[in-house]
């Protein structure tokens, strides 16, 4: 509250309760204004604090008239808006002229008339004014839910004008010289500082009864609760709870109900949700909102009352996700699910006798709104038994059938559609519960029915306008999709009575031959769709056929073949975010669950090259694959034929599948961070398989059925399977290794011995901190064993460094060879430019031509015999007069036929003339030829 003080000093009473003194400014007492200002609507400037004075006296006579014309004179004077400097003495004259109403009723005139004062703008002379006396107005406008304390019915119904008109600013009534209006926003943001939603949530309780000034503060809580601030501030006073509780109360305007709605709405947008819903799961607020809800359900029927119905039913549903609110215990879960089921279900309940929705929105909104709101409350275990009674399976299967065109229903096509699609939903999520009930609705027939009709060419238009028909417009993929989703979540309870009845029912030639369709049947928009389809359908046959041998004997080679067309899927469609990545992950397990274990459909994979795809797939070297085809792989390679097509495999630059898997090997340590040289050889043979994280944990006493930090090891990371891989191709004869993948693969080979070495130094450790002390003979026995497995890792080491040594060696071989070669080259030049020299200077120069014919002729003679065989034939085998220095051939002179007479070289006159005649044949023969002198040709022979 405000207090008075003496002379030109006022306290200030801030909302937490201090009071702080600040220095008032000094204002003449008489003011000297023209006839000009006055017109133009300055202010008349008075003395504040001689009213302040004034009003604080208490002895005189006639003293309450006087104060009251004083306060009437302030009126007159600040008729047009509160300057921001004057606004701390206003109040506290406010304040003054509040606490005289008890014993003097005249001042509740003058206390309105201020209030009214206070809805007009706020003044400011500089533009710096609204930070300068920002706190001063805050400490003012907080003081309006204070005097809201006070018992008078009139002041507070101003007080909440006054706030409301807050948030209706309007401009001033005249222009005031030198002063311009302050921000809109201004009044709104100090009521936020001071704190003025507190106080007024505080002041509902002074009002329980008196329902008038009641709905006036709501209203201004109504508006004050569109800011976050005031919401905080309200969520601190319990606005909740204390308003929720008394939505009940006795209103015949309505108002009260329809603004603690909107007030509860605003709280649950604008403060934690967290705590606003713990305020409100009491009994006594959840009573409440039962009995509003009943009412509104049963005896609204206005286009209001259907809305505040259903806002009233999204505030209960935020509620209900609190498993601590008692929702069972105020019967109002039990109320829901026959609200929810009345339409389907018939029910002699009173509560729905008669009652009957509309195709209106509010009802079709009403509808889905009880579908999610039975979602919710079945996540409750003890509500079971509720949605037993209330035969919620049977109420949500009457809308799994397709539409029947000739029947009279009262929702439209549009409205039907979405209902179907919400009830699906709603039964993926109450069906697991519910399995007995399910089986007797006959509930794996109906989904297959449903889902055949999904696949066929009925004349059916979808019109795709909700959340869940998104993509399904004009198709029933939408229906489907859902379909898909019921069963996955059933077969998924691993319930054999459920599993069974779906394949007695052919279920996996179904899905099959479904899977098919959506291949083509799919385009660009519903490809999103499509692939969340093929996968949940992969995912209910992996369910269906795991640890079956029959099972996956049906599954069959067609299943095979659409896990193998998956698997050519383009690489580069996984990142786009379409669920291709999920479509493989579901593949790949159908693949574990479908195909491994059955020998047929192994052989007939393998035939179809499913281990080069699956090896194709690893070389795409994405770690969240890896790990289940290696899974894959190793189950696999338990087939005899399958190390053939491993070995067979090629990738990228010829790469095998043995070097895949060592670099995985080594991707996967580096990752792990363990100790390794730029050679991959061991550093520490002690410890050659730890990673950082085993190098960073302490090693910790455990129960023996708690694994430890090696034995995790195993399980976290692929190096297990990389080593089981290999073991099953035995290690040797792998293709297409160099000297680093051999020096790796000398690890790999020892996997098994390390981690059995690792596991007796985590027994040695933990025996050491235990303080226990073994026997001699097993301390003998851990001390053998532990240095068994250093000596496995020293002589790993040393074969490590015999491979890198002979590579090395091999390495300056291949040098050395390379070197040859290229020296060889050289030496083959040089002879090439030494012959073509020599073969210019005997074309260029006629001494060295002849010197080397003289050679020539010598080296001729000296190759000849010396004697001659008597009476042998001696022919020259060199030309006379030929000036060349290189060998000559043969030459045959031969004198030609002319050409006109024979018709071409080719042709024999003779034999020509014993065939008939033809166009384009050989000359006819004449009795007489003519010789002439041809020019004779050398044909070298």
């Amino acid at each position: 509250m405000w207090t008075a003080g003496a002379g030109a000093t006022a306290e200030v009473q801030e909302p937490g309760g201090k009071i702080r003194s600040r220095s008032t400014r000094h204002i003449p007492v008489v003011g000297v204004m023209t006839e000009d200002e006055e017109a133009q609507g300055a202010f008349k400037t008075m003395d504040l604090n001689r009213v302040i004075n004034l009003l604080e006296e208490t002895e005189k006579d006639d003293l309450e008239e006087k104060q009251l014309k004083s306060v009437k004179k302030l009126m007159q004077c600040y008729q047009n808006g509160l300057p921001l400097r004057d606004l701390a003495q206003i109040f506290k004259i406010l304040n003054l002229c509040a606490e005289k109403i008890e014993n003097q009723p005249h001042f509740i005139e003058s206390a309105s008339n201020i209030l009214k004062l206070c809805g007009l703008p706020f003044l400011k002379k500089k533009v710096s004014d609204e930070i300068t006396y920002a706190e001063d107005t805050a400490n003012s406008i907080a003081l309006l839910g204070e005097l809201m304390k006070i018992p008078n019915s009139e002041l507070r119904i101003q007080i909440c004008k006054c706030i409301v008109d807050f948030y209706h600013a309007e401009p001033p009534k005249k222009h005031i010289t030198g002063y311009q209006q302050a921000s809109s926003s201004y009044k709104i943001k100090m009521a936020e500082v001071g704190g003025l939603a507190k106080t007024m949530v505080q002041s509902l309780t002074l009002l329980e009864n008196q329902l008038v000034e009641k709905l006036w503060v709501l209203k201004a809580l109504q508006h004050l609760s569109t800011s976050e601030v005031n919401c905080t501030l309200m969520m601190k006073a319990q606005a909740a709870s204390g308003i929720c509780a008394h939505l009940n109360d006795p209103d015949p305007s309505g108002q009260l109900l329809f603004r603690s709605s909107e007030i509860l709405w605003n709280l649950l947008e604008k403060s934690p949700k967290e705590e606003i819903i713990q305020q409100l799961s009491n009994l006594e607020c959840l009573l409440a909102l039962k009995e509003v809800f009943k009412n509104l359900f049963m005896r609204g029927f206005s286009h209001y009352d259907h809305q505040l119905r259903n806002d009233i039913l999204v505030i209960t549903t935020i509620i209900a996700q609190n498993p601590g609110a008692p929702m069972i215990e105020c019967g109002f879960t039990r109320d829901l699910i026959l609200f929810a089921t009345f339409n389907e279900v018939k029910s002699q309940n009173p509560l729905v006798k008669g009652l009957k929705l509309s195709n209106s929105y509010e009802d079709f909104e009403l509808k889905k709104l009880l579908f999610n709101i039975i979602v919710i409350l079945c996540k409750d275990l003890p509500t079971i038994q509720l949605l037993i009674d209330g035969k919620v399976i049977l109420a949500l299967f009457t809308y799994l059938k397709k539409p029947e065109k000739h029947k009279i229903i009262e929702w439209s096509a549009a409205q039907y559609e979405e209902l179907q699609l919400h009830a699906i939903v709603t039964l993926s999520s109450v069906a697991p519960l519910l399995t007995e009930e399910y089986m007797l609705c006959q509930g794996n027939a109906r989904v297959l029915a449903f889902l055949e009709w999904c696949e066929s060419e009925d004349s059916f238009f979808s019109h795709g306008n909700s959340f869940h028909s998104t993509g399904g417009r004009g198709n029933k993929f939408a229906q489907m999709r859902y379909s898909l989703r019921l069963l996955r979540a059933m077969v998924y309870l691993e319930d054999e009575t459920i599993n069974s009845d779906l394949c007695e029912k052919g279920t996996i030639q179904q899905l099959i031959g479904v899977f098919k369709n959506t291949i083509s049947k799919a385009n660009d928009k519903e490809e999103a769709i499509v692939l969340e389809i093929q996968s949940d359908i992969l995912l209910i046959l992996s369910g269906l056929c795991e640890h079956h041998i029959p099972r996956k004997e049906i599954f069959g080679t067609e299943g095979v073949d659409i896990i193998l067309r998956v698997m050519k899927t383009d690489p580069t469609k996984l990142q786009t975010g379409l669920g291709y990545n999920v479509l493989l992950f579901s593949t790949l397990d159908s693949i574990w669950c479908c195909i491994l274990g059955c020998y047929p459909s192994e052989d007939y994979f393998l035939e179809k090259e499913g281990i080069f795809l699956l090896l194709d797939l690893l070389a795409l070297n994405q770690k969240k694959f890896c790990n289940l085809i290696l899974g894959i792989m190793v189950e696999f390679c338990d087939n005899p034929k399958t190390a053939a097509h491993v070995n067979a495999w090629r990738g990228k630059k010829d790469q095998t599948a043995a070097s895949l898997l060592i670099k995985l090997w080594r991707k996967e340590e580096k990752e792990l961070g363990v100790k390794r040289d730029k050679h991959g050889m061991i550093i520490d043979t002690k410890k050659p398989l730890f990673t950082s994280f085993q190098e960073e944990q302490k090693i910790m006493p455990l129960p023996a059925n708690c694994p430890t930090l090696a034995v995790m090891d195993v399980a976290e990371n692929i190096r297990a399977k990389i080593y089981a891989v290999l073991g099953k191709l035995d290690f040797e004869n792998l293709p297409g290794l160099s000297a680093e993948d051999f020096v790796t693969l000398c690890i790999i080979h020892r996997y098994l011995d390390f981690k059995i070495g690792e596991i007796w130094n985590e027994i040695c450790e933990e025996i050491k901190l235990e303080k226990l002390r073994p026997v001699n003979t097993d301390k003998k026995i851990l001390e053998v064993i532990t240095t068994a497995s250093e000596n496995i890792g020293k002589m790993v080491a040393s074969l490590q460094s015999e491979m890198i040594e002979s590579q090395a060696n091999q390495d300056v071989q291949n040098e050395q060879k390379v070197y040859t070669k290229i020296q060889a080259t050289h030496k083959q030049r040089e002879l090439a430019n030494k012959s073509w020299e020599n073969f210019l200077a005997r074309t260029s120069n006629a001494k060295t031509l002849k010197k080397v014919k003289r050679l020539q002729e010598k080296a001729i003679e000296s190759s000849r015999y010396g004697e001659h065989p008597p009476n042998a034939i001696f022919h020259r085998t060199d030309i006379k007069g030929l000036n060349t220095t290189v060998p000559s051939g043969r030459v045959v002179t031969v004198e030609s036929t002319p050409a006109r007479l024979l018709g071409g070289p080719l042709a024999d006159t003779d034999i020509a003339l014993k065939k008939l005649p033809i166009r384009g044949g050989a000359l006819q023969k004449v009795k007489a030829v003519k010789t002439v002198n041809e020019s004779k040709k050398s044909v070298p022979t």
